[in-house]
């Protein structure tokens, strides 16, 4: 396979440190893969997340003013182990307590709370959250149930904004969840993608097919079908959200997220098709994001995520924020 790199055993190592020299307010601590802000002094909540690479720009892309205090990374597709997180925690800490961002995924829940753990033995008061916003998956408490998918973006952004105010922890952690409860998503894939080190891709989608519901790592989704039209994605992926939380006649943030290797084009064709969708549904759009936000590596396809907002989250996520990947 062609991809652009050294030794594939570095590459999340180079990637990191070329994406740090970008902006002089980040730090890049190599020996844990974690980037975080260039401490102030303000005295505010931090706030952490991170997971597996191959998604980028998340997390270390989301890593500014009003969103992350700190991003840790694993290796490709793999959790950060514990001592990389704390180390973020370490980082995030400006003395008013850290709150974890989590996406649900078995090894990251384990290795978080591990490294919470850890941090509140060295006298650092951290609190978590879950985010679960994949609707391709049941949730059940039988199992891991729902993946932290692109929405996880929008959880960023709220919890940034209101630890950037002065919030207490318990603040910042109410409106995150409030926001996690809001906050829907669904995928479809046209092609698998391909590990660094690996000579062939993750697994196998037969041309001119399509499949509804995968994961960003690749996970099975629901179904497999014929190509379709965007229109034909679009409501789709709108009826699953649709079904699941109730979105008529109210205002909303929405996303059209790319997973790496599908064109801008393609993705404003679609984001046109779900606007008009959305609108025969008195749906209103306040907030409209397009582009690679959180993406799996050099996968074809897709997710959409819908966020139902309140006076009080609309203004969250409009307020002020500055990273590599996300600037307001």
């Amino acid at each position: 396979m062609k991809k652009i790199m050294n030794d594939p055993k570095n590459i999340v190592s180079e990637m990191l440190e070329g994406l740090s020299i970008l902006n002089k307010d980040l730090l890049y601590h190599p020996e844990f893969e974690v980037v975080s802000r260039v401490k102030t002094g303000k005295k505010k909540v931090g706030i952490v997340s991170g997971g597996g690479s191959g998604h980028e720009p998340a997390h270390a892309g989301y890593v500014g003013l009003g969103l992350l205090d700190a991003a840790v990374a694993g290796n490709v597709f793999a959790s950060p182990d514990p001592m990389r997180i704390l180390k973020g925690i370490k980082e995030a800490d400006n003395g008013a307590g850290v709150l974890l961002v989590i996406k649900n995924y078995s090894g990251d829940i384990m290795n978080f709370d591990m490294a919470k753990d850890l941090a509140e033995l060295e006298g650092i008061k951290v609190e978590s959250v879950v985010v679960k916003d994949d609707v391709a998956v049941e949730d059940s408490e039988y199992s891991d149930g729902r993946r932290g998918i692109a929405g996880t973006i929008f959880v960023h952004k709220v919890a940034g904004a209101m630890a950037e105010r002065g919030a207490s922890l318990d603040e910042v952690k109410r409106v995150a969840q409030k926001a996690i409860k809001n906050i829907r998503s669904m995928g479809v894939s046209m092609s698998s993608c391909t590990l660094p080190a690996a000579s062939k891709e993750n697994f196998t989608l037969e041309v001119g097919k399509m499949e509804i519901g995968m994961g960003i790592h690749g996970e099975k989704g629901i179904v497999k079908d014929l190509l379709k039209t965007s229109k034909d994605i679009a409501t789709i992926l709108l009826e699953k959200i649709m079904n699941d939380l109730d979105y008529y006649d109210s205002e909303i943030a929405l996303m059209i997220n790319g997973l790496g290797a599908t064109p801008l084009m393609e993705l404003y064709v679609l984001n046109n098709d779900v606007r008009k969708i959305l609108l025969s549904k008195n749906i209103v759009v306040k907030n409209n994001m397009v582009g690679n936000f959180m993406t799996a590596l050099d996968m074809t396809g897709c997710s959409i995520t819908l966020f139902k907002l309140d006076t009080e989250l609309e203004d969250l996520l409009n307020e002020k924020c500055k990273s590599l990947a996300l600037n307001i």
